[in-house]
């Protein structure tokens, strides 16, 4: 029998920590081994037993929750998932937490707490469960959250959105277009690559599984780390050298040409994959319009978004590549891929910038 996921919660209400125990409980594979009111009592209780992964709260007495955050990922790095109200806002704090290290968010209302929780018990499952496969190597403080897929919806395909790209690619153009794909990790495995980039790259479109406070505030983050420009992506914005398009969060994004031009289209819609924006969605749109002019690369994530649409990107002449199983965080999304024979190359986290600058030239 396998061992059972250990998980800590530390929130200074009582009912969160009785109904999210309660969730936790409902999956025989998750054993809640301790809770505690702030982050001070959760440390003395560490101290015997350390949990597989922490569910935790922003704003707590004693010690806040960015603060514990940071002290566990100097310490132990722990996978972290954060149940907060301050993310209703997209608050600073909430964010600053995420970028110490949490791998995903909860957000939980102000009012009508009780039944929010019940109702998003499935989530936090997920979540806890995405949260224990994180590889512990490769994890560390990140720049912003991945949200986790939407439990107890259907698992639609990128067909409710566009159709497939069929089997004639492109011709080659000097337009060339970067298509990445990630979810969890992939906001420290982003950085990694993006700030290695001279201002000289093509042009770069990305879908990171983030809620929707967040893509403009990591995209913000990001440009001012970087070479190159980035920024989050609005309808119509042109795929051009130098420039990076981060899919706004609660959307979807394709590229699409008008006449020599690449572009993209920034649409709603209903999730695919569970996810929205989905990297199917760009990645399809990706092989329809770009075909061999276009280099698809996917990277750390939870389940199997964006592998179809790499091997149609494949399919249609595009060079294509997964970040291999060492350096990502959750190895789920490029193992799809590459089982699916999407993937020409499998590479290093950090050996993808050079590709790309490469691919540029």
């Amino acid at each position: 029998m396998a061992e059972k996921i250990k998980v800590m919660i530390v929130d200074d209400s009582a009912l969160v920590r009785q109904v999210v125990s309660q969730a936790l409980a409902t999956d025989p594979g998750i054993e809640v081994i301790a809770t505690a009111s702030d982050p001070i009592f959760a440390l003395e209780k560490m101290k015997s037993r350390w949990p597989d992964v922490l569910v935790i709260d922003i704003e707590m007495p004693r010690m806040d929750g960015i603060t514990f955050l940071k002290k566990v990922m100097a310490e132990h790095p722990t996978p972290t998932v954060v149940c907060s109200s301050l993310a209703e806002q997209g608050a600073q704090a909430t964010f600053e937490a995420l970028a110490a290290g949490a791998l995903s968010i909860i957000t939980k209302p102000k009012i009508g707490l009780k039944s929010f929780l019940e109702d998003a018990s499935n989530d936090i499952v997920h979540a806890v469960r995405s949260a224990a496969r994180a590889n512990l190597r490769a994890l560390r403080p990140v720049g912003a959250p991945p949200v986790s897929a939407a439990a107890g919806h259907p698992k639609l395909t990128a067909d409710a959105i566009l159709g497939p790209a069929g089997h004639r690619a492109l011709e080659r153009t000097t337009d060339q277009v970067v298509a990445i794909g990630t979810s969890t990790g992939g906001t420290q495995a982003l950085e990694a690559v993006l700030t290695r980039l001279p201002a000289t790259s093509p042009g770069i479109v990305i879908v990171q599984h983030m809620p929707e406070k967040f893509t403009a505030m990591f995209a913000e983050r990001l440009n001012g780390l970087c070479h190159i420009e980035v920024r989050e992506a609005k309808n119509g914005d042109r795929v051009i050298p130098g420039r990076a398009l981060i899919a706004p969060g609660g959307r979807h994004m394709m590229l699409k040409r008008s006449g020599a031009q690449y572009l993209v289209d920034v649409v709603d819609g209903p999730l695919v994959n569970r996810h929205k924006p989905s990297v199917d969605v760009l990645f399809r749109s990706v092989a329809k319009f770009a075909g061999a002019n276009a280099l698809g690369i996917i990277m750390t994530g939870m389940g199997d978004d964006g592998a179809r649409g790499m091997k149609e990107m494949h399919d249609a002449g595009a060079s294509t590549i997964a970040q291999d199983e060492a350096s990502c965080v959750v190895f789920g999304m490029p193992k799809e891929a590459i089982k699916l024979g999407a993937a020409d190359r499998t590479l290093a986290l950090d050996q993808i910038p050079a590709v790309i600058v490469a691919y540029g030239k």
